[in-house]
């Protein structure tokens, strides 16, 4: 239970043997000359020292922080109970580490600490032990005295003395001798003795006797332990001579040995396995008390003995793979050819259409796939895997996407919002003869005697006639042979000239063949021939009565 403003009793007796066992050691009184502490309690992380030296609070507070550690925090009874031990029913009254907050000028009853702050900075506790209660004013410091309680005073007026608090995160035990040997402790913040049950780090131990001398050392994972810079065993009557196995005197000097399969330390007196500081890149084994270096699985020993080389599986024979083997580190990975895919470790092939680049649809043939389109479209003739819009009619629906956007085929025109129209392209003369509008192009055709070179209709260089009388390109089906002619406005005096000149061009023939015509009959028999016109839809021969002759 946590108190405030009352007096709290000394512990019962029936306590009193207990706290020996809490409190793990005291020393003797030393000279009060040297500020060094007149008593100390050492516990396995921390210590609390006593000096009876009257000071100012921040004094006080300067000889605990030279130290290593800072006025005392009271927050538990196990403090409390140190206190006790320390005043030794020894009157006057000692700093702790407890001050009003500078934004504070009284203290508040209502508080568990009254506004106080300990010097670490916070106000966290456990416990409380006040002397008065009310509120005080100009009172910034705290004392305790030999019945344990807290009174506030002001912190410029010198206490009797002060109590220091040093913390750890471990210690040494007090150093075994066999047969007892006396012993003198000495700890960081100056206090010295013999009767010490734990010593902080840096704490130093003298065998008069022997003329030994020994450290309280920072150690690794296992904690602080007693050592000095000279490497061996030192006498094997205090403490085993340091020995982590065991010590002997051999010739006359102490040794150490350690179990088997570990050996000496570097300093002489640790024991550690063989393996430790071994250089071994993957694994270190144990054997006859030395070591040997040893791979992981895919790798194998280099010629050093201590690092590891991957081996190339993939070079063994028969191969680990059925088609393709990667070597990697420590081990491989097996891989297929294009047209095969891993299943359960094996390679099997894949259906043509599998990696087809077809973008719309794909055909399985025996000896391959085709690539298709969805209706409304068509392949590319240029590139077979791609799809473009085709319609094979006159008008068609347009394709629209969701924002409304619409699109034709080409040869097409948007009409209106949602319809496609084929565009004529005959109309605009492109070519040089006749022309046929197909659904999205167009077809031209060349007269008998010539051939079709692009637009243009090309005399055959022989003088034969053309067995079709027309040629033109193979549409692929069903898109369009030819791709339409961007759609352009010609002036109609243009046309006008265009229609007037084609007209002449066909009378002039027509003219030519019906006179090449008539003079080749006069010259093989009686029988004339007359062309019945050209607005005839076909040719009509009658035959002539030979009176009319000339």
């Amino acid at each position: 239970m946590l108190s405030s403003g009352r007096r709290r009793p000394p512990p019962p007796r029936a306590m009193r043997p207990l706290l020996p066992l809490l409190l793990l050691g005291t020393v003797a009184l030393a000279q009060p000359r040297d500020l060094s502490p007149a008593g100390t309690q050492c516990l396995v992380d921390e210590c609390f020292a006593v000096f009876w030296a009257s000071r100012p609070f921040s004094e006080a507070s300067e000889v605990c922080e030279r130290g290593g550690g800072h006025l005392m925090t009271v927050r538990s009874t196990v403090a409390e109970e140190a206190i006790a031990l320390l005043l030794q029913n020894r009157e006057g009254r000692l700093w702790l580490g407890l001050s009003l907050s500078p934004f504070l000028s009284c203290t508040d009853p209502s508080r568990l600490l009254r506004g106080f702050r300990w010097v670490t900075g916070d106000q966290r506790t456990d416990y409380t032990h006040w002397a008065l209660s009310g509120q005080r004013c100009g009172e910034r410091c705290v004392t305790v005295s030999r019945a344990l309680s807290w009174e506030e005073r002001r912190c410029e007026e010198p206490a009797d003395g002060f109590l220091c608090q040093y913390t750890y995160g471990d210690s040494c035990p007090n150093l075994a001798t066999q047969p007892v040997l006396p012993i003198t402790y000495t700890t960081p913040f100056g206090a010295r003795g013999a009767d010490f049950q734990s010593l902080p780090p840096r704490s130093v131990a003298f065998v008069p006797d022997l003329g030994l001398e020994l450290r309280c050392e920072d150690g690794d994972d296992e904690g602080p332990r007693w050592g000095r810079d000279t490497p061996g065993a030192w006498p094997c009557e205090v403490d085993g001579g340091g020995c982590a196995g065991t010590c002997a005197v051999e010739r006359g000097r102490p040794r150490c040995s350690c179990p088997e399969g570990t050996v000496l330390a570097p300093d002489g007196r640790g024991c550690r396995s063989p393996c430790e500081g071994a250089q071994c890149q993957h694994h270190c084994v144990v054997a006859d008390g030395s070591f040997l270096c040893m791979c992981a699985e895919g790798y194998q020993l280099a010629t050093d003995g201590i690092s590891c080389e991957d081996i190339d599986d993939c070079t063994s024979e028969p191969g680990p793979c059925e088609q393709k083997c990667v070597n990697t580190k420590g081990g491989f990975e097996c891989q297929c050819h294009s047209g095969y895919r891993m299943v359960n470790g094996h390679c099997q092939r894949l259906p043509p259409c599998w990696e087809a680049p077809c973008q719309q649809r794909c055909e399985e043939l025996p000896d391959g796939y085709r690539c298709g389109c969805h209706p409304g479209y068509a392949v590319d003739p240029w590139d077979a895997t791609l799809c473009r819009l085709h319609c094979n009619a006159t008008e068609c629906p347009a394709v629209c996407d969701a924002e409304g956007a619409c699109e034709c085929p080409e040869g097409f025109l948007l009409d209106g919002d949602d319809l496609c129209v084929d565009v004529d392209e005959c109309d605009s003369g492109h070519c040089e003869f006749n022309c046929t509008n197909t659904p999205g192009g167009y077809q031209c055709h060349c007269p008998p005697g010539y051939y079709l070179r692009g637009l243009d209709c090309i005399l055959d260089g022989d003088g034969e006639e053309a067995s079709s009388g027309d040629l033109e390109p193979e549409p692929h089906e069903p898109v369009p042979s030819r791709p339409p002619p961007k759609a352009e406005h010609l002036h109609p005096g243009v046309l006008a000239g265009i229609a007037v000149s084609a007209l002449l061009s066909l009378l002039a023939l027509l003219a030519l063949g019906f006179y090449l015509a008539r003079k080749r009959c006069r010259s093989h028999g009686s029988v004339d021939y007359k062309y019945s016109g050209p607005h005839e839809k076909e040719l009509g021969l009658q035959p002539v009565p030979s009176a009319q002759k000339p």
